[in-house]
């Protein structure tokens, strides 16, 4: 160390780690070379003194990378260790930065243990930089194009896109901004909606300090990705346009450039995101052709009639930071259920967790010196 300053160290959640050296370890030492790295493979650590009730807080500010091998049949029985440490109900990764490495002996699992992973450690305070999984199935045949693109076969793909998100980690810094600017996504009905009830509430809190252009999706003209063929898109991408135009091309691109972060509304329908919501994330690609979003933060205000908020919050996850690259801050969603108009706001504590949900907005996306202006 050097004048006071603490060393800047990559911890590697090493789940049940096999003795004999697999795949996962030889992509693992090739991503970590010139990293300061410790390796965590003993689930013991995780928790204050081996009480299995509390996690420790050790990592909190860390950068964290998680390397978990699945096996053929997608299980791995230290991996729901950790998940009950992200679970303890403690801030256990408060500040800290994470992405995840998950390998398999089959082609499935891989990006449902992410997801599942990703929410939990967002819970647990994780921000994730925008394309924080690397995976590799059994065959690497989803190293195919990306192996053509760096000029080697798919296990030397793999391990450079390792060493790519090991980098990302270590030097991540997200910046606020003096003015920032959001843009808040909704399908919704003004008159029974509880998502929007709970963003009003929300918004209160944050519009004397963030300039806020809300866009409604419920235009009946608003149509779903019918996947044209690459060079269209790309066609139309590189002009900030889809083929399709409508309300997306004419509101949500624009909106999308102009913010500094997005916030979507999101009722749970059937467990899944709604039509219009998802028919935007599908339409999103043409802009994704020649636009990343690593510098955009994702948030949202999810509402289940009855369970389920989790799912919704890792299909954001997996499609918008993962997929789309957006950033996600460390509790990017507030979740709550209401059932009939005007329940969500009934509910226990739901002034305090829409306190919590505002102040995390104003912390990601204002600097210090704006923050003090309040």
């Amino acid at each position: 160390m050097e004048n006071g300053k603490k060393e800047k160290k990559l911890f590697v959640i090493y789940p049940q780690k096999r003795a004999e050296e697999g795949r996962l370890d030889q992509v693992l030492r090739a991503a970590l070379e010139g990293i300061s790295a410790q390796v965590v493979d003993s689930m013991e650590e995780l928790w204050e003194n081996g009480d299995h009730e509390n996690g420790t807080e050790r990592f909190q500010g860390g950068r964290l990378l998680f390397a978990v091998p699945l096996g053929k049949n997608g299980v791995n029985r230290g991996y729901y260790e950790v998940l009950a440490w992200l679970r303890c109900g403690k801030p256990v990764l408060k500040g800290a930065v994470a992405g995840f490495l998950i390998d398999a002996d089959s082609e499935l699992y891989t990006k449902a243990a992410a997801r599942e992973l990703a929410v939990a450690a967002n819970q647990a305070g994780a921000a994730l930089v925008g394309r924080p999984l690397v995976e590799g199935t059994a065959s690497l045949d989803n190293y195919i194009i990306q192996a053509a693109n760096m000029g080697t076969d798919r296990l030397g793909a793999y391990k450079k896109s390792a060493g790519i998100l090991a980098e990302q980690l270590m030097e991540f810094q997200w910046n606020p901004r003096k003015e920032p600017h959001l843009l808040v996504l909704h399908a919704s009905s003004h008159k029974t909606s509880n998502t929007l009830e709970v963003w009003n509430a929300v918004k209160e809190k944050i519009e004397d300090h963030v300039e806020i252009r809300e866009v409604s999706l419920r235009n009946g003209t608003l149509e779903d990705c019918s996947g044209c063929p690459y060079q269209m898109c790309l066609h139309f991408g590189e002009r900030g346009k889809c083929f399709y135009g409508g309300p997306i091309v004419e509101s949500v691109y624009p909106g999308i450039q102009w913010a500094d972060g997005i916030l979507l509304l999101c009722p749970n329908y059937n467990d899944a995101l709604s039509a219009n919501l998802t028919a935007f994330i599908n339409r999103l690609t043409a802009l994704f052709r020649t636009t990343r979003f690593y510098d955009k933060a994702l948030f949202a205000i999810i509402v289940s009639g009855y369970s389920g908020s989790d799912l919704i919050a890792g299909q954001l996850i997996t499609a918008l930071n993962m997929n789309k690259t957006f950033y996600l801050p460390g509790n990017f969603c507030i979740m709550e259920t209401g059932n009939s108009p005007g329940s969500a706001m009934k509910r226990d504590g739901i002034g305090d967790r829409i306190q919590a949900f505002a102040d995390t907005i104003l912390e990601t996306m204002r600097d210090g010196e704006s923050r003090k202006e309040r």
